[in-house]
């Protein structure tokens, strides 16, 4: 018997979404809405509704007379996203500077700290505060469209990067870059907040692509004979 927790749309969204992009639904694997309904402990109507939002963000590619299957994660999906970012994310920051005000900064500048002290040694909690950390600048913005998709786009890097160690240099850069922002908005320099922005967006996906890189070209050891 099949035990339903009467599960919403989103959550099997969400659940499908991750079990995607961290692999444990393989590239390229068949998705077959009763099956998903009993993984996911949910009736076939939220499964397929999740999977045709999934097609509409790529992540699921659906073939004539096969189905559905997982569109693989891979450098080309992650760039795309980033591509979209590196316009979106400025945008989102300049009508910030536009509107904030001193206790705005004070805030950033309270969670910059937490995440200076925390230095990356807990990435559960670095990820944590580093969404807050862009949240309070991006969440302002009068398009909640656009706010949404950012952290749609965020979600979906995140579980990505999550795969993966943070290399040193890229986690100087992102505390660089975070302080450097601080103080453009401080000043109200909205074109060099944007850009420092648009640079911290293509850092961050270049760290992740080459990440990807690096995972591909390690050959697996063959066990002895």
């Amino acid at each position: 018997m099949i035990e339903s927790d009467n599960r919403s749309t989103g959550s099997v969204y969400e659940m499908i979404r991750d079990d995607i992009v961290s692999g444990r639904l393989e590239p390229n694997a068949r998705l077959k809405i009763a099956e998903l309904a009993l993984r996911y402990r949910t009736s076939t109507n939220p499964v397929r509704e999740a999977l045709q939002q999934l097609r509409g963000e790529d992540f699921v590619q659906m073939e004539p007379n096969r189905g559905a299957r997982v569109r693989p994660i891979d450098e080309a999906f992650v760039r795309d996203i980033i591509e979209i970012e590196v316009l979106l994310e400025p945008a989102l920051t300049k009508w910030f500077v536009s509107i904030a005000n001193e206790a705005d900064i004070a805030e950033l500048e309270a969670v910059q700290a937490q995440i200076e002290e925390n230095d990356f040694a807990d990435r559960v909690r670095h990820g944590e505060l580093d969404t807050r950390f862009h949240q309070l600048i991006y969440d302002r913005h009068y398009n909640r469209h656009a706010s949404e998709l950012w952290w749609k786009h965020r979600e979906v890097l995140r579980a990505i990067s999550r795969r993966f160690a943070t290399s040193l240099s890229r986690r100087q850069a992102v505390l660089r870059e975070h302080r450097t922002l601080i103080a453009a908005l401080r000043a109200q320099d909205a074109e060099g907040a944007a850009a420092i922005v648009a640079q911290h967006v293509e850092g961050s996906g270049r760290h992740i692509i080459e990440q990807m890189g690096a995972a591909k070209r390690i050959i697996p050891r063959r066990s002895p004979a």
